[in-house]
């Protein structure tokens, strides 16, 4: 009678933006030119927060008795706390992620992906002077963040000369943005079942995902106090070299060093 075991399945969209086709139309085109002129396409997000310790990790895994672990998730329990920040190089096929121990805020967003550029992306793209920047609207990626514009303005366009394309996915489509289902996924299924109880199994776990398609990825541990609730300099602001672009400027912008 067609019955079986079945999970929800998250489809309904309760939030749609009247846009949303539009900006997924202009995102396939920016994607489509940086692609032509083998310009580096990178999608970013911040992954789920991690307890460090002995806690329930979502998912099995073939043993042969099950792993103890903490009956509640108490952060007084953890050794830390672990705030992985992804990035998904399009064209290489190649993931990095920055594994953050204190807050999830736009400079630690922005500084992840400079140091991307500074250990991979400027090496891999050798003479590149513009990046495609893939994220969603909300987040310390947001598209309303001051902040995140001048940390990128200034960690990124002005440090190493590099043009900046920014564009956001509507609000509510997060779950196509690349990074969610080619890097993320990937990692979560390589750790299931797996309490993460220290740093180091965290990173390990990260490094050794990989794909049948050719996926490798890089990991390395931000141990960098991030400070939350502070806001942008205005004078930062009014010195950002930001080009809102003609179609939907609230979540397509260029940031230009400043010279």
């Amino acid at each position: 009678m067609n019955y079986s075991l079945r999970v929800n399945r998250k489809q309904l969209a309760t939030d749609s933006s009247p846009e949303r086709d539009q900006q997924f139309d202009y995102l396939s085109s920016l994607r489509n030119r940086f692609q032509r002129q083998d310009l580096p396409i990178i999608s970013v997000d911040t992954k789920k927060r991690e307890l460090v310790g002995h806690f329930k990790n979502p998912g099995a895994k073939w043993d042969r008795s099950p792993l103890l672990v903490n009956d509640h998730d108490f952060r007084s329990d953890s050794t830390g706390v672990a705030i992985p920040y992804g990035i998904y190089d399009l064209l290489a096929n190649r993931g990095a992620v920055f594994v953050g121990i204190s807050h999830d805020t736009p400079c630690f967003a922005a500084h992840s992906i400079a140091q991307w550029w500074h250990r991979e992306g400027a090496n891999r793209y050798a003479g590149a002077r513009q990046l495609l920047i893939l994220a969603d609207t909300g987040g310390s990626n947001g598209c309303r963040c001051w902040a995140w514009k001048t940390n990128l303005q200034a960690q990124l366009c002005n440090r190493f000369h590099l043009t900046l394309t920014v564009a956001h996915y509507p609000t509510g489509t997060s779950k196509w943005n690349p990074v969610e289902h080619r890097l993320f996924s990937e990692i979560s299924k390589n750790w299931a079942g797996e309490p993460l109880h220290s740093y180091q199994k965290i990173l390990n776990f990260i490094r050794t995902t990989k794909t049948q398609s050719g996926l490798r990825v890089t990991a390395y541990l931000d141990r960098t106090h991030y400070e939350t609730g502070s806001a942008p300099d205005p004078d930062l602001i009014r010195r950002l070299r930001l080009t809102p672009h003609k179609t939907l400027p609230n979540w397509n912008y260029t940031l230009t060093p400043n010279l």
